[in-house]
């Protein structure tokens, strides 16, 4: 198990010439599309379910007689049940496969969403609360890596990408029905992208790497086709998955155990370091929390909550859009250099209030700085992390590792939404100039350690970064 592997063995071993003559042209057909947004309808619930707390606080609190610390629990029982559920994701989506994981989870948001609705008690939300997290927890392991599985490497990173610009059409169109609706019928309108997907999922493929994992190759062969195109010539794409994966599955039964061998330690280093740095930048601080920043700015929460929705759709499409014509690296060098610059500029502003200086302008530096970090999170370091999750570890590992990750993610956010309004008790704007840096030490750990996989094959990133003994 400890046996270290020549990159030479696991590199393709046609020619750059005959591999380009027989690799089919990246094209988008009809079912890779179909597919990819049956799997992002369960980002949008992933977005609903992070959207639904804020915009029926006052009405359910009213209409329960919930205390504020009622309350609190069913907004942070959320994050309780993603740890559990990504803590789980990568094992069961090993076990019954990506498609079949999806619907799983799906089983659990609907209960969630039921239970919600029906509930007459604190209980009973807070039993739906956990049981929406639990699901979503699964679903933000499964839904990138499915999606890295089944599009061909030119269009990998930019499909993998609407994940993310699902979750932010559904935290903002939960936002926008909240204040219209009551919280009994926004519970029943999260259940519709939970159906959609459950219903979608009999009609897609399964990935056909998960497929060619657990050694069912007929089935493999039919899924890759009808992803590619019933005129698509696979034969090149196909013999890559399977020589990989055999050789793979040969080293290691992909357990926890195997994630401490040193020819992991690059991959799990860099997925795991993404996240941390990621949550740790201060994203859940800045938008669990960007109305009370607003106001302590002395700036209307309103119209800032306004602009920062405004803001973070459009920044998310174009970062899908460059995703895969600038590559992941600069994305990420030009996102955490604007979110460090933004952070800073909200710290600055906070400072400028302590000492009296430019009164009337600090609200403004306040706004431009949440708002330029808000912009450039959304360009990159809020859906890039996810994709590079979902590239670098090899199938062997990707369960364990994926979860691991997910964990880290969630763990994190936890953390910085438990902890930010004792900082702001602390330091408003020490806060943000600790957020600042944390966005600093991203640039250079972009810069220094993450590989730009834009281009290549997921076998090709694996095998370049997967056995690299640090």
């Amino acid at each position: 198990m400890g046996e270290e592997i020549d990159e030479a063995d696991l590199a393709p071993e046609t020619s750059l010439i005959n591999k380009q003559n027989q690799e089919p042209s990246a094209t988008t057909t009809t079912t890779l599309l179909f597919t990819t947004l049956v799997a992002v309808s369960g980002s949008f619930v992933f977005g609903s379910a992070i959207g639904y707390s804020s915009p029926v606080q006052s009405d359910l609190t009213k209409h329960l007689n919930l205390s504020v610390a009622e309350y609190s629990l069913f907004g942070s029982i959320l994050t309780i049940g993603a740890m559990i559920g990504a803590a789980m994701s990568g094992r069961i989506a090993d076990l019954i496969g990506r498609r079949a994981t999806m619907g799983f989870s799906e089983m659990f948001c609907i209960l969630g969403w039921l239970a919600i609705y029906l509930s007459k008690v604190a209980v009973w939300l807070d039993v739906g609360r956990f049981l929406v997290g639990y699901g979503m927890g699964v679903l933000s392991f499964v839904i990138p890596v499915y999606i890295a599985e089944i599009t061909p490497k030119e269009l990998r990173g930019g499909f993998t990408t609407v994940h993310q610009l699902m979750i932010c059409l559904g935290v903002s169109v939960t936002y926008l029905l909240g204040s219209f609706i009551g919280w009994r019928i926004l519970a029943l309108i999260g259940m519709i992208p939970c159906v959609v997907q459950m219903i979608g999922l009999f009609i897609v493929p399964e990935s056909p790497r998960w497929l060619a994992k657990v050694g069912t190759w007929e089935e493999f062969e039919i899924a890759l086709q009808r992803l590619r195109g019933e005129c698509a010539d696979t034969s090149y794409e196909s013999s890559e998955i399977k020589d990989y994966t055999k050789r793979l599955t040969d080293l290691s039964k992909g357990s926890l155990v195997d994630l401490i061998q040193p020819r992991y330690a690059k991959s799990l280093f860099v997925g795991v370091g993404l996240m941390v740095l990621q949550q740790f930048g201060g994203v859940n601080g800045i938008a669990f929390y960007a109305s009370s920043i607003f106001e302590s700015a002395g700036f209307s929460s309103k119209i800032g909550m306004i602009a920062m929705v405004v803001v973070q759709i459009p920044m998310t499409t174009i970062g899908v859009l460059l995703m895969d014509k600038s590559g992941r690296r600069p994305l990420l060098l030009i996102s955490a250099t604007g979110t460090c610059i933004g952070c800073f500029l909200v710290g600055l502003s906070f400072s400028l209030q302590v000492v009296s200086l430019f009164s009337g302008e600090t609200s403004y530096i306040a706004l431009t700085g949440v708002l330029m970090y808000t912009g450039s999170f959304s360009l990159g370091m809020g859906g890039i992390p996810w994709v590079i999750m979902s590239e670098i570890f090899p199938i062997d590992i990707k369960g364990p590792a994926g979860s691991l990750v997910t964990v880290v993610s969630w763990i994190g956010s936890w953390i910085i939404s438990f902890t930010f309004n004792f900082l702001m008790n602390w330091s408003p704007a020490g806060t943000f100039y600790v957020f600042a840096t944390v966005c600093g030490v991203t640039v250079i750990f972009v810069a220094k350690l993450v590989p730009e996989t834009k281009g290549r094959t997921l076998e090709e990133i694996q095998s370049s970064i997967g056995y690299v003994q640090l």
